[in-house]
This record gives structure tokens, C-alpha cells and sequence, in this order.
């Protein structure tokens, strides 16, 4: 199929609408009278020969009347291929997108282009768009990718911490600013959807997504869907970065019996609306444009096949009205066997799914879901629901009028703007658990050793879903290492010396660095159902380092809390640093302490691996309980009053708000000369009704509600402050809250 000219199509920056010569649709004509499939009738012509506008075509009117012309211009082939999400590289030859109808095309976890690099994924992107608009009706495609911690897919991009570190961070307005980040890194490549982010609720840390988990608790990941926002922007299309958001994966793969990756949640009915259902609850309600099903079983039913999750409770309670999406190749998982059948399609369609991820044998899947609808297993009802939720997403993102890259935002992969923003990310999200004699912040004037397979690795701190869907070690992209942070942070970089597994130290360094932890991994290759422990390479890294004498630090590089109780004694002070992406200079920023660090907690911390799952309020005892945080300078007082006096004080921050909402944050501190050991704050909410809350516990009375803390933000030293935030439906007003400690 010979694709439009340059001109035929315009950038997402331009706001006029495309027009495309009058022999595209005479080749498609003959394209499709080869392959039989059938054609809508091309738009009316004038006497110049230029498409007469339809109503479709026209910006000005609602969207909703122009997917209802458009719609009734389709021909079955036309919605059925609006429904297939196809792998880019099982694309073959190109012209089978607009052969075909293709809707959608993805990339993969491992799909990458060459050379790899922000230009010729966008050069692929508009060669791709070309082709699909090649069709009679010009149905633009949308693109997807799992840009899940930055444009990871892009070598050069800015990858931040992956989700458990900025759950660590407890601040939706940084996770915000991060989404906004990442929708121009995509923007700028061409790729207008990003499978992300994962609102899973991680309850066992064998999974091996734990990582993608802001946060064990469901208000956690409640409050992160401020990345949704990041995305798409305000309002969707709003602006030429927008991005459509994906919130994923639904519902409850975080809570699968042993952790296992793609296994059965067993759990009532209450207990799954409870713990796992609220953060998909307000990704609706900030607008999410997507939704992708869980590849796990709930109660032993598939979430692809479960059309009371997906049609009665998400379609129809929550009110979501944007379209779900498959998984990659999941439908074909549902009987069990390899290879699809009609009746998986069926089930999956009838369910809800209105775009399938088939990825790769489109022509057998077009087939099979034709046959269906002809034989009235599926409705034409149904079909033409999902391409009213598809067609209004394209649309609203502006893809009929701005198909083509916006290369005003490709300089923006990799920017020194991101690296800076991701650096503030990395920094919040670092969790100092221990911190014996205070030997942090080291000082920048000290003769320091640095080991660790972690210390100079980019693709061990990045962790999976890197360059890759698993990642790897070593230089898989730019980047500044942990190792590089350290030497930039010191005064004399001569004295840092460094042996990845601890040779040649001796006892005269002020102290040792053990960068150390897990290796790259993703989805079910890092399920561990056995020891959650350190490697052998750490273990004797660590034993000749604590030989020496000298105290060891250790950054801790993890995608989850790791079993080190039998360790930790040894260890003068441990810094859990998650998986913090390309920026290793936020980790160095915390432990020389230009930056105290203020990360707490996302998931409790097990005092071994016999204990998983192990969760806030569940009755074990951990060796970090959720919430646990620890900072500089705060201890308190070694000769304190005989009778301390306690009081606090509650500062109210709106963070943002929007058309009939808002959220804000309350700071909690103790201004007191000695310790409490309890709090609660309230005030008068002036009409407005709290929607999630985390950090806190809460009850609402007369119009007041009043906030207790929880866990280790509960107890505060003096002088110590600690935060809760909040999301509610009406206006913030200027509420004067009201602290009295315990």
C-alpha cells in the first residue's frame, strides 16, 4: 500500500485538519478487492477532487456526534479492525494495517527499532501512521508501549524509580510532574498510549511485580493515579503531549495466592472491593482513557472472561467509559491451549474486552471474530459499543487532525529538565532504615570504599522493563551510576576507591559502601517462591567487607523488601534505594546528605521470608513495619525535661483540584519538647466528602472529620513532622485543622 505524503498529514502541534488525495482510496479499493475483504464508501468529493468534509472530519462539532457518523460509515471489517491491537514487528508487509483496518499498534516489551533512538522511533511511528490513514475512512491508529518508569523502550530516555519507590515518596503532586515528564518523552517518539500505570496493590513480595506496585495498602496506589493526570494532561487532547493512560492491571493480581505471577486471587467479594478495587475507583474518576485486564483468575475465573468484573462493576458502577484492552495474547489463554479459537474470542468480547492485544496472527483472529459475529455469538451491539469507546479515545486525543509526530517534544527524550525531575524522584523515594551512631550523612572529605555488583551498573539500578522487558546488567542506557554519584558528591574523588566485590579493602577508610540487591527481572521470571535473600556474590562482598573493620553502609537496590534480618546486624546503616532508574545521583544526594532522606515504607519490611505475605495491620510481627522511615538530625533530646510537654500543630496544602474535586495534604508536627506517641487532627470539611485517605486512619461526624495517625507516623520525636493527604469530592475551601497529641 503506498502510504499518504509528508503533507497528507500533519504533526499533533498543527490544528488543521488532514486532507488525503484522491488516489489513496482508488488503492485501497483495489487492495481490498484483492483480499476480500469489504469497503465503506469513501467520502464525497467536490469538483477539485479534494474529500468533501464530513461530519467526522469537522473538529467543531461534539465528539460524540462525530463518532456516531463515523460509525455509521463502518463496515464490519472496519469495526473489527478498530478492535485488533497488533505487535509491530508481526506486521508484515506494512500495508496489511490499512489492508486490514488494524486500530491499533503495539511494541512489545522487547520491539525496538534501529538504530535505537527518539528520531527513528519517531520516523517508525509516522510511517505507520501513514499507512493506517491509507483507508477510505482515514481511521488514524493509536500506538501503544509500556513506558512503565520513564520511555523505557527508548535507549537515551529518562527512566525514573520504578513504582514502589515512588510510592516510598508519598507525594502525588512529584508522581504528577513524573507522569507529565513521561507523556512528552512518549509524545516526542509519536506514541500516543502508554500501558501504564499499574495500580496493582502488591500483598506478597515473592511476586515478581512487586516493583510495579506503588504500595500494599490500596490508599497508596488511590493516591498515586495523580500519575493518570501526568499523562493525559487535564483533559485528554488537551494538549499536544497527552497521552492516553492505562490503568492496569484489573483486578487483584497483586493478590494472588503465593505471590505467583498470573495465578488465582482467592478472596471474597468484599475483601477483593476492599483491597484492591480502589485505586481503579478514582483512575475513573480522574478520567483514565484505558483499562487493561489482569492475565490472573478470581476465584478461579480469568479476569478476561469475567464479564461481572469488567461489564457490571467497571463498565457499570464505576461508570468507566473508556475501552479495555487485553493483555498481550491473553485471550488466547482462556480454554487453556495454544492458538485461538472462536469461542475464547467470544468470551473475552461478551465480557467486556473491546480491543484484543492478539499480537501476532491478526489474519486468524479477524477471521475467527468475523465468524462469531456472523453467527450471532457476538452482537453487532457489542461490536459497535467498543468502537464507540475506541473511536471516542482517538478522537479526544486529536489523532484525526494531529496524526503525526509533534517533534517539538522528541529533544525532550533524555533532557537535562527530566534527568533533574527524576534525580528530586529518586531522592524522595530513598528509605533510610537504619542508621547506628548517626554514621550518615557520610562526609564528603572521607576515604571511602565503594563495592557491589549494584555500584557501576545502569541496567541493575534501572531493574526490569529497561531497554527490554526483562532488562539487563550492565550499560544499557545513559545514565549516572550510583558509583559516578558518590565520586561527583565528593570533595576529592580520589578517595573513593572501588572493587565490585570488596578486594583490597583495608581498615583504613571512614567507611564501606555495599551497593548490593537483586538483578533485572520482570513479571513471572522474578517470582521467587523459595529465598528472598541476598545472592552469594553479595553475601561474600559484605563478609569482606565487615572483615575489615571498617562500617558498612548498604544501598540496597530492589524491586521489594528482601529477607537481611540475619545480615543487618552487621550493617551500620541501610539504605533501601529501590530500583531508582537512570539518575544514581539521587541515591549519593541522600547519603551525604544534601538531601535528608524523607522516603517511608510502601511495604512492610518481613522479618523473613516465612512470613509472606506479610501487610499493615495484619498482626506479625516485621522487622520495618509499613511506614517506617527514618531521617537526619531527629532524635530525640538525650537530656530531655523532666515532664516534656506535648503538642502539635496541622498545616493544610491543597495540591490540586479540579471540576468538582480536590486533594490536599495535611503536615503533622510535633512541636512539643519531648516525644507522642500518638495523634489526631480535625476540621470542618465545609460540604465536601473525602473520597481515599492514606497515611491515616479516618472518621467523619457532623460534617468533621477527624484523622488518627497509623504505624510508625503515628509516633512522632520532637520536632519531627509527618504527612497524610487526601482526595474529595467538592471545594477545598480553607480549612483550619486542629491537632491534639496523644
Amino acid at each position: 500500500m503506498t502510504p499518504l505524503p509528508p503533507d497528507a498529514a500533519v504533526p499533533r502541534s498543527a490544528r488543521r485538519p488532514t486532507r488525503r488525495p484522491a488516489f489513496v482510496a482508488a488503492l485501497c479499493a483495489a487492495a481490498l478487492a484483492v483480499t476480500g475483504l469489504t469497503a465503506a464508501a469513501p467520502p464525497e468529493r467536490d469538483t477539485a477532487g479534494a474529500a468533501a468534509a464530513l461530519p467526522y472530519q469537522d473538529p467543531a462539532l461534539p465528539v460524540p456526534q462525530r463518532v456516531e457518523d463515523l460509525l455509521g460509515r463502518m463496515t464490519l471489517d472496519d469495526k473489527l479492525g478498530q478492535m485488533t491491537q497488533i505487535e509491530k514487528d508481526a506486521l508484515v508487509p506494512q500495508s496489511d494495517l490499512a489492508t486490514y483496518r488494524i486500530g491499533s499498534v503495539l511494541s512489545g516489551g522487547d520491539s525496538t527499532v534501529s538504530p535505537n533512538n527518539a528520531q527513528t522511533w519517531a520516523d517508525t511511528y509516522d510511517s505507520l501512521q501513514r499507512t493506517a490513514l491509507a483507508t477510505p475512512l482515514g481511521i488514524p491508529m493509536i500506538y501503544g508501549i509500556d513506558a512503565v518508569h520513564g520511555h523505557n523502550a527508548v535507549r537515551g530516555a529518562t527512566l525514573f524509580p520504578h513504582n514502589i519507590g515512588l510510592g516510598a515518596t508519598r507525594d502525588p503532586a512529584l508522581v504528577q510532574r513524573v507522569g507529565r515528564a513521561v507523556a512528552e518523552e512518549v509524545a516526542g517518539t509519536g506514541i500516543d498510549w502508554s500501558f501504564a500505570p499499574c495500580l496493582c496493590v502488591a500483598r506478597n513480595d515473592r511476586w515478581g511485580r512487586t516493583y510495579e506496585s506503588f504500595g500494599e495498602t490500596p490508599e497508596l496506589p488511590t493516591a498515586m493515579t495523580s500519575f493518570i493526570t501526568g499523562l493525559q494532561g487535564g483533559t485528554l487532547g488537551g494538549d499536544p503531549a497527552s497521552v492516553l493512560a492505562t490503568a492496569k492491571h484489573y483486578l487483584g493480581d497483586g493478590g494472588t495466592t503465593g505471590g505467583v505471577d498470573q495465578g488465582n486471587t482467592q478472596l471474597t467479594e468484599a475483601e477483593l472491593r476492599a483491597v484492591h478495587l480502589p485505586p481503579f475507583e478514582e483512575a475513573v474518576k480522574r478520567g483514565v482513557g484505558s483499562v487493561m485486564l489482569s492475565y490472573s483468575s478470581w476465584n478461579g475465573v480469568r479476569s478476561h472472561a469475567h464479564k461481572y468484573l469488567v461489564t457490571d462493576v467497571l463498565k457499570g458502577e464505576l461508570g468507566f467509559t473508556g475501552f479495555v484492552v487485553s493483555d498481550w495474547a491473553a485471550v488466547d489463554q482462556l480454554d487453556g491451549q495454544s492458538g485461538f479459537t472462536g469461542a475464547e474470542i467470544a468470551t473475552a468480547v461478551n465480557a467486556g474486552v473491546d480491543m484484543v492485544m492478539v499480537p501476532h496472527d491478526y489474519k486468524k483472529f479477524l477471521s475467527l471474530v468475523r465468524g462469531e459475529v456472523t453467527a450471532g455469538r457476538i452482537s453487532q451491539a457489542r461490536i459497535d459499543d467498543a468502537n464507540r469507546r475506541i473511536l471516542t479515545k482517538k478522537f479526544q486525543l486529536g489523532l484525526f487532525e494531529r496524526p503525526l509526530t509533534d517533534r517539538s517534544y522528541t529533544a525532550t527524550v533524555g533532557s537535562a529538565a527530566h534527568r533533574t525531575l527524576a534525580r528530586q524522584a529518586v531522592r524522595a523515594s530513598q528509605v533510610l532504615l537504619k542508621n547506628d551512631g548517626g554514621i550518615l550523612p557520610l562526609p564528603k572529605t572521607g576515604k571511602l570504599f565503594v563495592a557491589g555488583k549494584s555500584a557501576d551498573d545502569i541496567g541493575n539500578q534501572s531493574g526490569g522493563w529497561t531497554v527490554g522487558w526483562q532488562g539487563r546488567s550492565g550499560p544499557v542506557t545513559e545514565g549516572t551510576t550510583v558509583l559516578q554519584g558518590i565520586r561527583a558528591a565528593v570533595a576529592d574523588p580520589s578517595r573513593v576507591t572501588y572493587d565490585r566485590y570488596g578486594n583490597g579493602i583495608d581498615g583504613g577508610y571512614t567507611a564501606a559502601v555495599a551497593v548490593v540487591g537483586e538483578t533485572p527481572y520482570a513479571e513471572m521470571r522474578g517470582d521467587r517462591p523459595d529465598g528472598m535473600g541476598l545472592d552469594q556474590e553479595d553475601l561474600q562482598t559484605l563478609a569482606r567487607l565487615k572483615a575489615s573493620g571498617v562500617p558498612v553502609v548498604v544501598v540496597l537496590v530492589s524491586g521489594r523488601p528482601l529477607d537481611i534480618a540475619a545480615q543487618l546486624p552487621d550493617w551500620k546503616a541501610l539504605l533501601a534505594a529501590w530500583l531508582p532508574g537512570t539518575e544514581g545521583g539521587g541515591v549519593a544526594d541522600v547519603l551525604f546528605g544534601d538531601h535528608a532522606p524523607t522516603g517511608k515504607l510502601p511495604m512492610t519490611w518481613m522479618r523473613s521470608a516465612a512470613q509472606q505475605p506479610v501487610n499493615d495491620g495484619d498482626g506479625k510481627s516485621p522487622l520495618f513495619p509499613y511506614g517506617h522511615g527514618l531521617t537526619y538530625g531527629t532524635d530525640p533530646d538525650p537530656d530531655p525535661d523532666p515532664t516534656p510537654a506535648k503538642a502539635c500543630t496541622a498545616t493544610h496544602k491543597l495540591v490540586n483540584s479540579w471540576p468538582g474535586g480536590h486533594q490536599a495534604e495535611v503536615t503533622v508536627k510535633n512541636t512539643g519538647t519531648g516525644p507522642i506517641t500518638g495523634w489526631t487532627v480535625d476540621w470542618d470539611l465545609g460540604g465536601a466528602t473525602v473520597t481515599s485517605l492514606w497515611n491515616g486512619t479516618h472518621t467523619v461526624a457532623d460534617g468533621r472529620i477527624t484523622v488518627r495517625g497509623t504505624g510508625s507516623g503515628g509516633t512522632l520525636a520532637a520536632g519531627a513532622t509527618t504527612s497524610f493527604g487526601y482526595t474529595a469530592n467538592g471545594t477545598a475551601g480553607t480549612p483550619a485543622p486542629r491537632c491534639t497529641p496523644a
